[in-house]
């Protein structure tokens, strides 16, 4: 560990001194790629300088105390060796955290799909109050939220709805809420009284980038058709949404929540290639694909992760036994603690399989 982190201490010195020549500010494609580097070994860099900061600090109390007999110097000697030696332990913790291998996603932007499961218009209200929740939060972290494609029940609540989510770390924190999200709760339509449990979907893709995915115009077919509202009332008398069947695949993606057809066409392919490069992802890279499958946050669809219980006001994320009872506030959009525990369960999980090797 400690080797790599002297390597990587002189990785980062080197750049350092590249970003400052002119033949490098003059090429720009390198300058970014160097800082962008820089910019990621930063936050390791420092915390490895306050490992060896705390070093040295020990390795001076050792020396100190050799043949010393003040009494007091000694107490203050052994509260700095003390100080220093439980610093060490704390930040080496903290720099195995670091070293872990990053997801090269966590950066992006994402895709979120929610898609009502079963229990009917129950379901669908339900479908509807996770995507509140998700615009709730993503707009406390200042992160821009634009639907492509939302179909709506007469009662308002949301059969499918297809929407991008903006803004630096997005994936990294919403990677966790890929699954089968429960509810349970008395619909407002239930004279008895009694408890009802629906189901929504939610998958949570990684923007494509446009070099990433190349799509062949001949492999898709386009539709476009009149969008429409709830109880298919059209809101709009032209053909703007759109329909793209990917024919190798069978992916079929459809927007209209944008005024015009080709702005509708844009962002269709915008989800295409999103969930191109998700396949892409499990089908070439099976080892990776494997590791997730072991990891908090799996991205399985058809795997139930979380409950959200009206009676108790409690929410329970199965994942990792976490139960909370701030049903309102987390609906509301006050993810990060039930976030920041299945965050630090994947670093442990991860840590785990890295001392295994």
């Amino acid at each position: 560990m400690f080797e790599k982190l002297k390597a990587l201490y002189e990785r980062y010195q080197e750049i350092s001194l590249r970003l400052s020549q002119p033949e490098t500010v003059g090429n720009q494609p390198l300058y970014r790629e160097l800082m962008k580097e820089y910019s990621d070994l930063t936050p390791l860099i420092e915390k490895y300088k306050e490992y060896l900061k705390a070093s040295e600090s020990l390795k001076e109390a050792e020396e100190l105390k050799q043949g010393e007999s003040d009494r007091e110097f000694l107490e203050m000697i052994s509260e700095q060796y003390s100080s220093a030696k439980a610093d060490i332990s704390r930040l080496t913790e903290e720099l195995k955290i670091l070293l872990l291998p990053k997801d090269p996603n966590d950066d992006r932007s994402v895709i979120m799909e929610i898609r009502a499961g079963a229990g009917g218009e129950e379901a669908a209200l339900f479908a509807h109050s996770l995507m509140r929740m998700y615009t709730m939060y993503a707009d406390s972290k200042r992160w821009k939220v634009e639907i492509l494609n939302l179909n709506e029940t007469e009662l308002g609540g949301v059969k499918e709805a297809e929407f991008s989510v903006e803004g630096a770390g997005a994936y990294s924190r919403l990677k966790y809420e890929s699954g089968v999200h429960r509810v349970q709760r008395v619909p407002e339509t239930e004279s008895q009284g009694r408890i009802q449990t629906s189901t929504a979907t939610v998958a949570v893709l990684p923007e494509a980038e446009n070099a990433e995915i190349d799509i062949d115009p001949k492999d898709l077919k386009i539709d476009v058709f009149r969008a429409s509202g709830a109880g298919g009332q059209h809101i709009n008398k032209t053909e703007s949404a759109v329909r793209i069947t990917h024919l190798p695949t069978g992916l079929v993606v459809e927007c209209q929540d944008q005024r015009s057809q080709q702005q509708n066409r844009e962002r269709a392919m915008i989800v295409l290639s999103s969930r191109l490069l998700e396949k892409k992802q499990a089908e070439l890279d099976k080892a990776y694909a494997s590791e997730r499958r072991s990891q908090i946050g799996t991205g399985d669809r058809s795997e139930r992760i979380r409950t959200y219980n009206f009676p108790e006001s409690r929410v329970s994320d199965h994942r990792i036994g976490l139960t909370l009872y701030k049903l309102d506030q987390i609906l509301n959009g006050s993810l990060d603690e039930v976030i920041d525990a299945l965050a630090t369960a994947d670093q442990a999980a991860k840590l785990a399989k890295e001392e295994e090797k």
